[in-house]
């Protein structure tokens, strides 16, 4: 699993994308033990790339790190949705953001395209956002994945 229920947080003083990088590093850094500064370079590089907000108020930023064994994730919901820069310019209130071993190759793309046809779901999406307790959000997550990938 590529989710621990630690990594799952609401937010309600995140205001920018900028922030939302810091928050999933100070994540990763606390339930993962990847290095904040690293995560973040990392979330910044890959969104300078192009935006990961994928659209009805989603965002799917991925980084891969130095020093991982396995892909991670961290799934965020922001009291107040931000502006992504999206596909569809919808501000963002869901992100699920993944960290993968530098060299991972096949296995950070399916994680991501788990995470994608996941959250691509309304009836979960919806589900998401009429909880803000964390241990619910993971619930709904790792059920919705499980079912997606039987």
């Amino acid at each position: 699993m590529i989710l621990k229920p630690g990594a799952v947080r609401v937010l309600s003083a995140v205001s920018s994308k900028k922030r939302l990088m810091h928050e999933l590093g100070g994540i990763a850094e606390s339930v993962y033990g990847v290095d904040h500064s690293a995560a973040v370079e990392a979330l910044q590089e890959r969104e300078s790339l192009g935006p990961t907000g994928v659209g009805h108020g989603v965002a799917l930023p991925h980084a891969r790190i130095d020093g991982l064994a396995e892909v991670v994730g961290a799934l965020v919901l922001l009291e107040t949705p931000i502006d992504f820069d999206s596909v569809d310019r919808q501000p963002v209130d869901l992100a699920f953001a993944l960290f993968a071993p530098r060299d991972a190759g096949v296995e950070h793309l399916k994680a991501l395209a788990l995470v994608s046809r996941t959250l691509r779901d309304p009836s979960v999406c919806a589900k998401l956002r009429s909880n803000t307790n964390p241990a619910t959000l993971y619930t709904i997550v790792t059920e919705a994945q499980a079912a997606q990938a039987a």
